[in-house]
């Protein structure tokens, strides 16, 4: 398992808030991923890949949204 893929959705669901299941499913359509991750399991190459991608998909996607203002 790489521990920078690990890292790197970490960051991402320190960044949203949202809940690594949440997070899991976004990613993969897995809601079980980051605490298989966490647990040391396997990703596949292409899995790796497709995380990436999504990662950075969600992160255009959230800095494209309107900043919502403070009560």
């Amino acid at each position: 398992m790489s521990q920078k893929l690990i890292s790197e959705i970490e960051t991402f669901i320190a960044e949203t808030g949202l809940s690594e299941h949440r997070v899991g499913i976004l990613l993969a359509g897995n809601g079980r991923l980051v605490g298989r991750l966490r647990k040391g399991s396997r990703v596949w190459p292409e899995t790796e890949c497709k995380i990436r991608n999504a990662l950075r998909a969600e992160r255009v996607k959230r800095s494209e949204l309107p900043q919502r203002s403070s009560p």
